[in-house]
């Protein structure tokens, strides 16, 4: 399963750079990347193409960082797709917390339960990406 990053910056010009940097300088691509900013903190949530290798590097820059599993699904670029994947997640009782694209145009989806989801997009023959 692919992992999400999720990193907590100050809120000010440089701090997205300030990432990006030290991501780069690891030689890790971000494969998919979101943020949003509030009250001083931006949040960043990320899913990078050598997991290790990012850990590492934020290790070593000092940013504390979390880390879970997503459900990265290829849907079909059509209107209404992603509004019936969401559905059927609902109506098995999975939330969706956070939704963003990867780089590829696949959706990812940090959700509640990973294995039901999983399970859920297999049945709408909407493709995983691992």
């Amino acid at each position: 399963m692919p992992i999400e990053f999720q990193v907590s910056l100050e809120d000010k010009p440089g701090s997205l750079a300030w990432l990006g940097s030290v991501i780069g300088d690891a030689n890790v691509n971000f494969d998919a990347i979101e943020a949003r900013s509030g009250r001083g903190v931006t949040v960043v949530h990320f899913v990078a193409s050598d997991t290790e290798a990012a850990a590492a590097a934020l290790e070593e820059s000092g940013i504390p960082y979390s880390k879970r599993e997503v459900v990265v699904v290829n849907i079909l670029d059509q209107p209404g797709t992603l509004g019936d994947v969401a559905l059927v997640m609902s109506e098995a009782g999975i939330n969706i917390d956070c939704v963003y694209v990867t780089v590829r145009g696949d959706v990812v989806l940090g959700v509640d339960d990973v294995e039901g989801a999983t399970q859920v997009a297999s049945g709408m023959a909407v493709m995983i990406e691992e």
